[in-house]
């Protein structure tokens, strides 16, 4: 399980380069990817959680209201969160229902999230896709940002798509089932790819 830390991210943007000469250009230009990684464990999950279909910024103010009304991320304090409360936390009923499950897997013990680490990653994915409210792109995007892995694909992550159609001159936004069958070409370096989009999308913006 190949997994990306600063003592080889230059490396291996290097080597997705050699794969697929179009990150050139971003690479050149940007340099190599930040890592932007997150701890391990319950606390990302949550705030994956309440990133999906939304944007960072609101995702993490959302987190953020969270944490401080409830004192942290802890399943023991995230359990009970009724949904009037999480509404007016600018949390949605679907995505409290989501949170008070995961909480009752980790306290039951159903998930581990101490042993996936461990993992190789489709059976990190199995593990977290059985929880209901993480699926592809959660537990993808756990597997790039918590534990870094290398070939980890975000399927769905729509600033991908974005940044693909300008990285790889394409006459449309590729869907994401349509990304993740181009991202098949840079195994093992999947994530890699990943990171050095979203580095071109958020890095082009800043520009603009």
């Amino acid at each position: 399980m190949l997994t990306v830390d600063e003592t080889n991210n230059a490396a291996l943007c290097e080597a997705l380069v050699a794969i697929d000469n179009r990150f050139t250009a971003v690479l050149a230009t940007f340099g190599p990817a930040p890592l932007s990684t997150r701890p391990q464990g319950f606390a990302t999950l949550v705030q994956l959680i309440l990133e999906q279909q939304v944007s960072v910024s609101s995702g993490r103010a959302t987190v953020e209201r969270l944490e401080t009304y409830a004192g942290g991320l802890q399943p023991e304090l995230l359990l009970n969160i009724d949904d009037e409360t999480a509404r007016g936390l600018g949390i949605s009923r679907q995505k409290a229902g989501y949170i008070r499950g995961l909480a009752a897997d980790v306290l039951s013990e159903r998930l581990n999230i101490d042993t996936l680490a461990a993992l190789p990653d489709d059976d990190v994915c199995e593990h977290l896709t059985r929880v209901k409210g993480i699926g592809a792109w959660t537990a993808r995007t756990y597997l790039l940002v918590a534990l870094s892995r290398a070939d980890a694909w975000p399927h769905g992550d729509v600033a991908l798509h974005a940044a693909m159609q300008a990285v790889l001159d394409l006459h449309t936004r590729p869907t994401s089932d349509e990304a993740t069958a181009i991202a098949e070409f840079w195994k093992p370096y999947r994530a890699v790819a990943a990171r050095m989009l979203w580095h071109h999308y958020t890095s082009s913006r800043n520009r603009g």
